[in-house]
């Protein structure tokens, strides 16, 4: 009713007809609902903004590039690859609570909960460092590939995967016991990888394009599947419960991919400069870090096979790497500014901008 009556403008009798015709309205609408409710389709209601902005700047200065994060959960302790040692830093209290050392080149960083072990791939060492994730102390280290840069804990097989950029292949370890149990031969250059729970890992081929399959029991290739229209794949991350996974592409897209088939299924679009991706069960976010751009983008699984995007956040340009705390659905990024790029050289083609002093540091975003 778009006009509004006012109650002293009418006589009784005209107060009483109005209120007939009000009820008799209402009746006939709910007839019709219920005769029409058994073919209407609910209303589909988009998705608003994420609501994600910035918590808290954490700087920690210190010299030398970066690569993957993790987050712990339990016990709120962000994990940083730090060229050759790995920092580990309170969230809450914003004090680094200790460092695991000679992990030359360090990439990545995985964990093995169950038997309180942590794993990190040493890019130039071309080994594994097994850590205790309460101590923090190292217990071992184990030789891997050329260039090992993911890695993945298995919880079905309890082994790690080292991916090895540089010999093309993956060093399978036993979690318990820190031994290597096989060596899986990839054709290019594996990046990131994901574990499924249920016996298959998965790892994006950057330089062909290509997602592959691993059997984590049997330590070979089951399948492989090309990733097109997307680009140099980078970051990966999963929906278990969907089967969907999700390609960074250097592109600017997120290839949502099928676990069973293999099948392209969706294209969202993302930032410039992605290095990492993310899916948080609890919110249905999928998230991308992008470091050129200086973004991270949170896309909404609307179902299996749709994805909206909701926004590109502001973070800080070279904050390509990210993770997430599923508990509290907080997201993690590090990133720094950078000087004047130095002249190149023989010997340095292409030589990288040196960090800048006191710049580096943690960005810690909530909903």
């Amino acid at each position: 009713m778009k006009s509004v009556l006012k109650y002293q403008r009418f006589p009784c009798f005209e107060i009483l007809a109005v209120s007939i015709a009000v009820l008799l309205h209402i009746a006939s609408g709910s007839t019709s609902l219920r005769a029409n409710s058994a073919t209407a389709k609910p209303a589909q209601v988009k998705p608003g903004p994420s609501g994600y902005h910035l918590l808290k700047k954490i700087t920690l200065g210190g010299e030398g590039s970066w690569d993957y994060i993790n987050f712990d959960s339990p016990t709120r302790r962000l994990f940083i690859s730090r060229q050759t040692k790995v920092i580990v830093l309170d969230v809450d209290s914003e004090k680094v609570v200790g460092e695991i050392p000679n992990t030359e080149g360090v990439h990545g960083i995985a964990f093995a909960p169950e038997f309180n072990r942590g794993f990190t791939s040493n890019g130039r060492a071309g080994t594994v460092t097994i850590f205790d994730m309460k101590s923090l102390a190292v217990i071992a280290t184990v030789q891997a590939g050329t260039n090992p840069d993911a890695i993945v804990y298995d919880p079905a097989s309890k082994r790690v995967f080292a991916m090895n950029g540089r010999s093309s292949n993956s060093t399978a370890i036993d979690a318990a016991t820190g031994k290597v149990v096989g060596t899986i031969a990839l054709s290019g250059k594996p990046e990131f990888a994901v574990a499924d729970g249920a016996g298959r890992v998965y790892v994006n081929i950057e330089d062909k394009s290509e997602l592959w399959q691993i059997d984590s029991q049997k330590l070979v290739v089951t399948a492989h599947w090309p990733l097109a229209p997307c680009k140099e794949p980078s970051g990966l991350a999963m929906d278990a419960e969907h089967r969907r996974l999700f390609s960074g592409c250097d592109n600017k897209m997120v290839a949502v991919v099928d676990e069973d088939s293999g099948r392209v299924i969706a294209t969202p679009q993302i930032g410039d400069g992605v290095d990492a991706n993310g899916f948080d069960p609890g919110t249905g976010f999928v998230f991308s870090s992008n470091g050129e751009s200086g973004t991270f983008t949170v896309i909404h699984e609307d179902s299996r096979d749709e994805y909206t995007v909701l926004e590109n956040v502001p973070t800080l340009k070279s904050a390509r790497t990210m993770t997430l705390d599923p508990k509290t659905h907080e997201v993690f990024l590090v990133g720094a500014q950078f000087g004047p790029r130095p002249a190149a050289t023989p010997e340095t083609p292409h030589p990288r901008p040196p960090v800048l002093p006191n710049s580096f540091v943690v960005l810690m975003y909530g909903r």
